[in-house]
């Protein structure tokens, strides 16, 4: 009796997750589209000087609102914070994330994942490159963005590691620039570029744990924009559009160490 209780409670909890997301007919009759992208996640998600998103997450949506409406400017950016992407989305405050979401097996039973558009690890930055192995960080204490896959993996494997978690990526960076500890693990590729503007500190773990891809995400059972966004995915592939989109955004600060093909996914393809 336990367990079909469980079950009941189960399919309610399903129903009640995917019945309110707005269908692809909806957001068209709305006249815009509600997508999630950070705001302090540079080169990925961001706010420039001037008050604009910009960044490679954010290049794909206004392509997303481009196809959808024949105007890029038809999106409404909502700012997230990376713990509360699938709250965001199971409360129908936005249709569809794009911010350096990474797929995992856990997340991807709470939420619909599209197809990849990005590759991704996890690496750990300290100063110096000091920390090269998780032996180095014995003594230490290691600085995580709370949500993150860093968080999650340091949190599951290794929890004889101290460290020291905050809500907001800017945070993070700088309680390391302070001192507050002596290494930060986070996205490989977020720190390939954060190391740029900071070159007295190194990503001395380039990879570590699983290599993961970044996909667009929806509310789960929202299966007529998931499959919307996969064939734009696929159609996006024949003009090459994310290595486009990594030339406008993530190059600049990459320069030439950074080979793209390590980084981009055309076609939804790995």
């Amino acid at each position: 009796m336990k367990n079909f209780f469980k079950i009941v409670a189960f399919v309610l909890l399903f129903f009640s997750v995917s019945l309110n997301a707005a269908s692809l007919t909806e957001i068209k009759n709305r006249g815009y589209i509600k997508i999630g992208v950070f705001g302090d996640k540079p080169p990925f998600g961001y706010i420039d000087e001037n008050g604009k998103n910009q960044g490679y997450d954010v290049y794909f949506a206004k392509r997303v609102a481009k196809e959808l409406f024949g105007d890029e400017s038809k999106v409404e950016f909502i700012i997230l914070e990376a713990a509360n992407r699938v709250d965001f989305l199971r409360a129908d405050k936005l249709d569809l994330v794009l911010a350096n979401f990474t797929h995992t097996k856990d997340r991807a039973r709470v939420v619909d994942f599209g197809l990849p558009y990005m590759k991704v690890s996890i690496g750990v930055a300290s100063k110096n490159g000091e920390v090269k192995s998780l032996d180095d960080l014995k003594n230490k204490t290691l600085l995580l963005n709370k949500g993150t896959t860093a968080d999650i993996y340091f949190t599951k494997n290794h929890k004889n590691i101290k460290s020291l978690k905050f809500d907001q990526n800017t945070e993070t960076f700088a309680a390391l620039l302070d001192g507050r500890g002596e290494a930060l693990a986070h996205d490989n590729t977020l720190l390939f570029a954060w190391v740029k503007s900071h070159p007295e500190f190194k990503v001395g773990i380039e990879a570590i744990g699983d290599n993961d891809v970044i996909a667009p995400a929806v509310k789960k059972g929202n299966k007529e924009l998931l499959n919307w966004i996969n064939d734009l995915i696929i159609k996006l592939g024949d003009e090459n559009f994310f290595h486009k989109a990594y030339d406008e955004t993530i190059k600049p600060i990459y320069g030439d160490d950074i080979d793209p093909n390590s980084v981009v996914i055309e076609s939804g393809r790995i």
